[in-house]
């Protein structure tokens, strides 16, 4: 598991108080809901230093933690063996 996906399964199984596995659907399992999201939205936007658009506001990149990292990837053009910008890290 990369740094990234380590980062978001270790913010989510700390929120949803159980370990989440990187592909975890925690929506589908009803571990999650809608005001949730909000919360993955604002870590995802301060831990990766992003902006999530109107337009990025896709439940389906946001389902699992192999999935908000493709999302990261494509948000900070960081190539698929190379990591995202991480801040703190």
């Amino acid at each position: 598991m990369n740094d990234v996906t380590s980062q978001i399964t270790g913010f989510l199984s700390a929120a949803l108080r159980r370990r989440v596995e990187p592909d975890d659907d925690y929506f589908a399992q009803g571990f999650a809901d809608s005001l949730f999201a909000l919360e993955l939205v604002t870590f995802v936007e301060s831990r990766f230093a992003l902006t999530v658009e109107v337009e990025d506001l896709d439940l389906d990149s946001f389902r699992t933690a192999n999935r908000i990292t493709e999302f990261v990837r494509r948000k900070t053009g960081a190539p698929e063996s190379g990591e995202a910008h991480a801040e703190g890290s």
